[in-house]
Parts: C-alpha cells; structure tokens; sequence
C-alpha cells in the first residue's frame, strides 16, 4: 500500500474512533557501510528500514503509535494503541498537531550524483585512500578503524489539517585512524569527512591529514603539569560543543537538567561568540526544511554577543515558556519520541589562522583530540575531565608533541574565557562545528 493510500485510510478510522486531530509521520532510510583492512573488506552492511508513527488527539489527551507495515492490518493497530497510548498520558500540556508554517524555504539537502554512486566505487575509493595511506611513510603499519558510511533519508508529515510535507537528505563519510610505529613508540592519527560531494573524497588528503598527525604525536615529552593557556583545535572545539549540546535544549532546561534555566537575554559568554543554528546551511550534513513536527525550520542566533538569545524549542516546550518554536523537533527515528534537537549547530569563524592563535601563545598547550566525553563531562554543572593529547607551545611555536594529559575545566566557565577564535572551522566533521579556541585557562595535568 502506498503512504497516500494508507494514510487516507488511516485518518479514515481514527475518526471513526474518536480521533479529531491526526498526523502521519513516515520514514525511509537507506545504508550502506563497509570497512576496509588490508585492501580486503572487512565489514559489509547495506540495509533500508521505513516505518510510520500516528499520533491522534483522544478526548483532548494525545496518543501515539508506530508500525513498520504499511498493510490494512497495521491500521487498526494504529489507531487502537494510539487510543490507549492516549487514556494513560499524563503530561500537563499536551502535544498538538500542527497546521503548518506560513512558508518554508528550500535547501540543498540531496545529492541525485551521490546517489548513482555504486557501491563497487566507493570501496574502489576506499581501497586507493589506504593504498595513499601506506605509501605515505614508512612508519606507517596500517588502519586500526577504516570505515565509510553513506546514509538516505525520506521523510513525510501528513495531517488532517491540510499539511503534507516530503523531503530528502542525503550524505557520505569515511573516518579513518592511522598507525604509525617508530622503534617501541606507536601513535595514531586520524581524519574524518562527511559530505555531499563525492569528488571531495581526496585519498590524497586523507593519507596526509590523518599520518602527518600520527607522525607529530612521534616523542612526545612531558611538561609541567599546571593550569596553561590552550587552544582546542576546531575538531576537537567541535567534540567539546556536541558533547555538551544539550544545555540548549529548553526541554532540558525545563526538567531543570541545563543551567542556562531562565538565562535567555543574560551574558553567558565571552562577547566574540557567537553560535547559530542554521538547518538550511548549504555545507550541513543535518539539512532540513521542517522539523519533526512540520515547523518551517529558520536560521538562528542562539548566543550573540555572549548573550543567549534562544533556546531550542519544539512546540511543547515553546508553549511552556510563552514563546514560538524555533523549528527544532526531532525524532531519533520514525518510532522516536519528539524531542529537541539542534540541526547545524556552530560557532562563528573570526579571522585568525591556527598560525596566527598559536603565534600568540607564549606558553601554552594544543588540544588535538579528546576522549572519555561520554563519561568525562557532565551536562548538567558543566564540569569536565578529558584525556588529552596535543602539543607544548613556548614562544609561540610548537616545542613537541605532550604525553597523555588529562584537561578539566567547566563548560560555562570555558565560554567565559575564551581569549581568540579561529577562522578554521570545517563543516565536513560533523552537523555540530567550531573553529578553534583559544581559552585563557585550563588545567592540564600531563602524565
């Protein structure tokens, strides 16, 4: 049965059964991923999933339900689940169904040239980035991680008050981390990319970002271990602000699980930052028009100036607070719950270098990467500690690579002491972007 037909007849027997607002949400996703290790295939996945969720408002309380069919079985099971779902909701305001936006802009969120790429070229790709790799030098050993991934999404909201939406994305990466061994010591270093753009996966590129960065990380030596002037590089800026996100959600905010609770129009930070949100960026990976509840999406400051502007609302969470959405309701997947979610979230560019900011330093350290972000860092006070590696700047140059370190601090504290801001950011990393930082102060304590 096509999603047409189905949700004609769907809406058809919820109002049989008392619904009076109704909304179809579908869903299509297509993957393909496979590793390679030693100009073999390692791993090999290639899998579609669609499914439908309906959500109906029952005697003024909201239910929902989701099934991967699209058959006359499923719905009836639909509409009897979601009238169940709706007599045991509890929540004091309610989700509603949406209208619709006045006007939605369009994006360039798919790719028809990435989709006619066969599967035989990207592990041909694939093979020439490791073939690049090892040739590099010869303290390179070989790949301990070497995946791509290309990923198609379909999307559907349809409702019985007239609004009926599609769209597209699409996207490719590859993340590959490199070993390189030299006498006892071995490092690592890796490269990551994601975009649209087939013809922008260099193998070239891939074999000199990822081993030159093993190759630095080559005699590390052990400084003084004490609070330093440091700049986080752009990916590693980028990890720091994914992991902590979620203090922008206001339906974090309203269960009390992000400090910036009634912050809205207070300094929060240092006054050259700035963040957007910008769903219809051209170079996003997590393009969208409409969010998961048929919101027009918009570009948005979320911190200007240092002053937090918005949080991220959905609807629920907006009407709470006496404010509109801003367009950020997202489902995990088509049998997710709404949530809030930000789209490409990122930290303005300035225009200095990653030359010119460790110019700068007298004495100071270089994040590179971070690890542990899961279980280092809590959202809620914001502090964090991080296993580190990177690199002793003296005199504005680059000393040597660091031993392991471990680098603590406090989110809210960090965006008060930022010093610089780099021009380096790169959008190809992830949906969630920074250039990279110089802050003022952070413990470092190097093994």
């Amino acid at each position: 049965m096509n999603i047409n037909q189905f949700q004609q007849d769907l809406f058809e027997l919820g109002e049989k059964h008392g619904f009076s607002d109704m909304e179809l949400y579908f869903e299509r996703e297509e993957k393909f991923g496979c590793g390679i290790f030693k100009g073999e295939i390692d791993s090999y996945e290639s899998a579609e999933t669609a499914g439908v969720s309906f959500r109906g408002l029952f005697n003024g309380r909201m239910g929902n339900a989701f099934t991967e069919k699209l058959d006359a079985d499923s719905i009836l099971y639909l509409v009897e689940n979601a009238k169940e779902n709706a007599q045991m909701t509890e929540e004091e305001v309610q989700e509603e169904i949406f209208a619709g936006s006045e006007a939605y802009q369009e994006g360039s969120f798919y790719s028809t040239e990435l989709k006619n790429v066969t599967i035989p070229e990207k592990i041909e790709l694939m093979k020439e980035i490791e073939k690049q790799i090892l040739a590099y030098d010869e303290r390179v050993t070989g790949t301990n991680y070497f995946k791509l991934q290309s990923e198609e999404l379909e999307r559907h909201i349809i409702n019985n008050k007239g609004l009926s939406l599609q769209e597209l994305r699409n996207y490719m990466y590859i993340y590959v981390s490199v070993v390189v061994k030299q006498g006892e010591e071995i490092k690592t270093g890796s490269y990551v990319k994601a975009t649209r753009d087939f013809s922008a996966f260099n193998p070239e590129e891939f074999a000199k970002h990822a081993v030159e960065e093993a190759l630095s990380q080559l005699d590390a030596q052990t400084a003084d271990s004490k609070h330093y002037s440091v700049l986080i590089r752009n990916d590693a800026a980028g990890s720091l602000l994914q992991t902590f996100s979620p203090i922008f959600s206001a339906e974090n905010a309203q269960k009390g699980q992000s400090l910036l609770k009634d912050k809205v129009g207070e300094v929060i930070a240092h006054s050259k930052l700035q963040i957007i949100d910008d769903p219809l960026l051209d170079e996003g990976i997590l393009g969208l028009s409409f969010d998961s509840e048929g919101v027009a999406t918009l570009k948005k400051p979320i911190v200007k100036d240092g002053k937090l502007v918005t949080l991220l609302h959905n609807r629920k969470t907006a009407r709470k607070a006496g404010v509109e959405s801003t367009g950020n309701a997202y489902r995990s997947s088509y049998n997710g719950a709404l949530t809030v979610s930000p789209s490409n979230l990122y930290i303005v560019p300035s225009s200095n270098s990653l030359e010119e900011l460790t110019a700068s330093m007298e004495e100071g350290i270089i994040i590179i990467g971070l690890s542990g972000l899961h279980s280092g860092a809590n959202i809620v006070s914001g502090d964090f500690s991080l296993a580190a590696n990177g690199y002793l700047v003296k005199n504005g140059k680059i000393k040597s690579a660091v031993k392991q370190m471990t680098v603590a601090g406090n989110f809210f504290d960090l965006l008060k002491n930022i010093e610089e801001i780099g021009s380096d950011i790169d959008f190809s990393m992830s949906n969630i972007s920074s250039p990279s930082l110089l802050i003022k102060d952070l413990a470092v304590t190097v093994e």
